[in-house]
Order: structure tokens, then C-alpha cells, then sequence
């Protein structure tokens, strides 16, 4: 019976969540295009400020900016109040977010923003509380109460608070023109790095290359094989196009006493996969893994046939991609 109870209580916190999403999503007029005219036009940073649990919210808002192309931070009210106003210029917009509007922990950022003329966005259910009056423009939250089952506890309005900053910085990206090597720039870390790397990144080159003529035998084959070390070796016509290429499991195929002495032309494999310099490294490693009986190495080929590099599976795992 507990986890009946368990269950029906996770349920109506859900139901309640998102039907405040609802009514933020029917509320959304063109106070929400002002907004953002301010936001794309600031010369200067987003402030995100905001008390307790506004607050906690305001931090990942005032991150997801700044991860997003629109420069933000987050301003602690009782900070600002110790000498952090000093950190708000003339060319930021301040973005203060307090449920009721009345939390009087942003009172001093408030009255240095009419001071000095510092842009102000409110983020309230109240437009007509002490935040709301003293701000440029209120992005309305729903006023339908919480999900909390005493009524009283911070939950719809911390989520749709939290949408509506994803909804500023969505609508701020696509304003922008931001791009997935823009995302990349912000996270030269961690999996996301990972994922937004090219292969042009790991990609061996040059002197790495192992490259051989049509017109070879498979000694000169296993020659270079055995000093590139990738386990391959791609074969170029005279126009140094690629047009085939010999691996460790075409040479347990082609086992024979006589197997040295063999063209090349004969035993390699024709028209092998290759991958563009451009590419992400993530679809090497789909490629790799979905070509029937997966594969190990590929060329990089950008324009016509001819190689400017070559990657290793291994090469894909020490970057952070599997």
C-alpha cells in the first residue's frame, strides 16, 4: 500500500509541475520579444540575482547563458549589498527573480539599477509587488500554486522559473546564430568536449600515413605496416587516390606461403570507408562500429580520393568517444 501512496504522490507533483508549465505556456505574449531585444542587445553581461530558492535557480539560468553565447553571472542579493554592486555596469542587465516579488534581500540591487540606469528584468508571479514595480519588464510566473502537498514549498514555481530561463536562453542561441562549434568552444571539457571534437583533431598525418603504390608487392605491404604501427595500409594509384586498403584481418585471410610475392592490388580491399577531415569524431566511431563486421581504421578523405589522415578506434576512446 505504501508504494500505491508512493506512486500517487509522485504522480500529482508531476500533474501539478506541468500544468503550471501549461499556464506559463498560455501566458507567453510579446512582454517575453521585449525581453529578449534587451537581453540580445546587452553590450555588457546578464546578471542573474535572486534569493533562496530563486536563487539556487537564478545559478543555473546565469550558467546556461554563459554556456550558450550570452555572457551572464550570478549575483549573490546579500553580496551585492557588501560592495558586489560594483560588479554591475551601465552595459549589463540585471535578471531578478523572486516568486512573490517581495523579497527585500534585492532591495539594494534594485534601487542602484534606477540609480544608474541599469536595465532590469523581473521574473515574479507578481507584477504589482516591489520587484515587479521596479523593474523594466516582468516576465509573468504562473500564480496557480505549488505542487508541495502542504501548498507551501518552493516547486512550481522554482520549475517554471527554471523554464522560463531556458526559454530566454534558447530564444537567445537561435537570435545569435549559435552553433554547435560555438558549444564546442564553451566546453573543451568532459564528455560534451568529447562528443563536439573533429575528426581533424586526432587524425594522424604525414610521415604517419601509411602509404603504398598500386604497382607494390605485400612485402613492402607488411614493411610499412610494421613501422606505422596502425594495423592498416591504404593503396594509391598514381594520382595518389585511395583505392584500397589492406588490413591485419585481409592478411589472416590471405595466409599462404606465397603471400609476400602477392600485388597488393590483389589482396586489398577496394573502395574502403573513408570519413571527412570535418567530420565529428562520434560518427567515426558509428561508422566503425556499423559497417557489418566493424573495422578498426579509416582514412580521411575531404576533396576527391586523396588521404590527408588517418584515425584509429583507439584513437576515438583516448579522445573520450565510445
Amino acid at each position: 500500500m505504501a508504494a500505491n501512496k508512493d506512486i500517487e504522490v509522485a504522480k500529482q507533483t508531476i500533474d501539478r509541475e506541468v500544468e503550471a508549465l501549461r499556464v506559463l505556456e498560455n501566458s507567453l505574449d510579446e512582454t517575453l520579444t521585449k525581453a529578449l531585444d534587451i537581453l540580445q542587445h546587452t553590450k555588457g553581461r546578464v546578471i542573474v540575482t535572486g534569493m533562496g530558492k530563486s536563487g539556487h535557480i537564478g545559478r543555473k539560468i546565469a550558467a546556461t547563458m554563459a554556456s550558450t553565447g550570452t555572457p551572464a553571472f550570478f549575483l549573490h542579493p546579500g553580496e551585492a549589498s557588501h560592495g558586489d554592486l560594483g560588479m554591475v555596469t551601465v552595459n549589463d542587465t540585471v535578471l531578478a527573480i523572486s516568486n512573490g516579488g517581495e523579497s527585500k534581500e534585492l532591495s539594494d540591487i534594485l534601487v542602484y539599477c534606477r540609480r544608474f540606469n541599469v536595465p532590469t528584468i523581473a521574473i515574479t508571479k507578481n507584477p504589482q509587488s516591489s520587484l515587479g514595480k521596479n523593474s523594466d519588464l516582468v516576465l509573468k510566473l504562473p500564480d496557480n500554486g505549488e505542487a508541495c502537498p502542504l501548498g507551501l514549498a518552493p516547486m512550481s514555481s522554482t520549475t517554471a522559473t527554471l523554464v522560463m530561463g531556458d526559454i530566454l536562453a534558447a530564444n537567445l542561441m537561435v537570435r545569435k546564430g549559435f552553433t554547435a562549434e560555438d558549444f564546442k568552444l564553451r566546453h573543451p571539457g568532459g564528455k560534451l568536449g568529447a562528443i563536439l571534437r573533429h575528426v581533424s583533431d586526432i587524425m594522424h598525418t604525414g610521415d604517419e600515413l601509411p602509404l603504398i603504390g598500386d604497382d607494390a608487392i605485400m612485402q613492402d605491404a607488411l614493411i610499412t605496416m610494421s613501422a606505422k604501427m596502425l594495423g592498416c595500409v591504404g593503396i594509391v594509384n598514381k594520382a595518389g587516390d585511395l583505392i584500397g586498403m589492406i588490413t591485419d584481418g585481409d592478411l589472416r585471410r590471405w595466409m599462404t606461403p606465397n603471400l609476400i610475392e602477392e600485388k597488393v592490388v590483389n589482396v586489398m580491399t577496394k573502395n574502403p570507408r573513408t570519413i571527412r577531415s570535418d567530420a565529428l569524431i562520434a560518427e567515426a566511431v558509428n561508422t566503425m562500429n556499423n559497417t557489418g563486421r566493424g573495422i578498426t581504421n579509416m582514412f580521411v578523405v575531404d576533396d576527391g580520393k586523396k588521404p590527408i589522415g588517418i584515425i584509429h578506434i583507439h584513437d576515438c576512446l583516448r579522445a573520450g568517444v565510445s
